[in-house]
């Protein structure tokens, strides 16, 4: 049986891409979910079905997580609806635009910062006391953190900003982990490669860009958004085990090379 069964769970941007394929295998693995969007609301809507058809409590709300009122809202109405919180998913993140150093003013670098590190520390902040008390009554807690092979390698031209903040996320999944873990809470980091058919590389990778990087990758093949929702679900269950503070990369073998 999964140790997910019954669970209840916070993805954040978990109504496209990667975030939707994990709402989806958490679903599947019994959790409780509650989905936050930013733009996605008919998305997040569509999921309703086959949550109902899981017999799994499902619920949605959009916010700007970027601003801490918003985190502190989005972690409420969750916790509310929920009625407590195991798992938080920390997805939401994106590379605006590539920029050089000559070209990334304060207003982008603090805008991308923001984004995709200070969404995670606001969202983790609000939802910790809830973690903490779930953990303390049902045997442990977990926060998997969205980083990106970017942030391990320093990602492609004109990603300066963004890797810099992916990697500072696998640096606060480290720290976090030795804060939380003495309360219960297990803290941990995915960090993705070439993952086709998201908008992420829709948008920002070109299709000759993807082609050289699959040549490079020893699996021979892109991932896609359920190779990592299978890992984000092994690392939200292991409630039981010895795995925290860790990184798991997820890239068909090219961080090896």
């Amino acid at each position: 049986m999964s140790q997910l069964l019954g669970k209840r769970a916070l993805v954040t941007a978990g109504a496209q891409g990667i975030g939707l394929a994990i709402t989806r295998h958490l679903l599947a693995a019994g959790c409780d979910v509650f989905v936050h969007y930013h733009r996605s609301a008919a998305a997040a809507r569509a999921v309703e079905p086959a949550a109902k058809k899981l017999g799994r409590r499902y619920a949605h709300a959009s916010a700007d997580l970027t601003e801490t009122e918003g985190c502190n809202r989005l972690v409420a109405e969750a916790v509310k609806f929920l009625g407590g919180l195991d798992v938080l998913i920390n997805n939401a993140g994106s590379l605006l635009a590539r920029k050089s150093l000559a070209e990334a003013d304060d207003d982008f670098w603090a805008e991308t910062m923001s984004l995709n590190v200070g969404s995670v520390r606001r969202v983790t902040r609000a939802a910790a006391p809830h973690l903490i008390a779930a953990a303390q009554t049902g045997g442990g807690a977990s926060i998997v953190n969205l980083s990106s092979l970017a942030g391990r390698k320093g990602g492609h031209g004109g990603s300066l900003a963004y890797s810099t903040a992916k990697g500072a996320v696998l640096t606060f999944t480290r720290s976090l982990a030795s804060e939380l873990g003495p309360l219960g809470v297990r803290v941990n980091a995915l960090a993705p490669g070439l993952i086709l058919g998201t908008t992420f590389h829709d948008t920002h990778t070109t299709p000759e860009s993807a082609k050289a990087t699959v040549a490079g990758i020893p699996l021979g093949r892109g991932g896609n958004a359920d190779d990592v929702a299978r890992a984000a679900v092994y690392l939200a269950s292991e409630y039981d085990g010895f795995i925290t503070g860790a990184t798991l990369d997820i890239n068909g073998g090219i961080y090896a090379c």
